[in-house]
């Protein structure tokens, strides 16, 4: 792959429960973003015993700052209507800097 080729993901957003950074991802695609959840099989390694780790939800740097909107949009909403099915007391964490780069 070319350096030009190259996409630089970003983390735009930091879950403890992987079903909720899963949902937020489900949100983004629907949206047309690409996003990579990080992060989600450590849990895995320790069956049974819930792993307290930080989830990572990441898009092309490019679309970083209209993910975040997205996600800030829906989480309001959902507050507004009462709901908790997409982020609830346990919020995310929005990462406003880029950080790392992934290939």
């Amino acid at each position: 792959m070319k350096d030009k080729d190259k996409v630089k993901l970003v983390t735009v957003a930091r879950f403890e429960d992987y079903m909720k950074a899963d949902l937020a991802r489900q949100l983004l695609e629907d949206e047309g973003i690409k996003a990579f959840v990080l992060g989600q099989n450590v849990g895995n390694v320790y069956s049974g015993v819930p792993a307290v780790i930080d989830i990572e939800l990441q898009t092309a740097e490019s679309e970083a700052e209209e993910a975040r909107e997205i996600l800030e949009a829906n989480r309001q909403e959902s507050q507004e209507l009462g709901e908790d099915q997409d982020f609830d007391e346990d919020e995310p964490e929005f990462d406003q800097e880029p950080e790392g780069e992934q290939e």
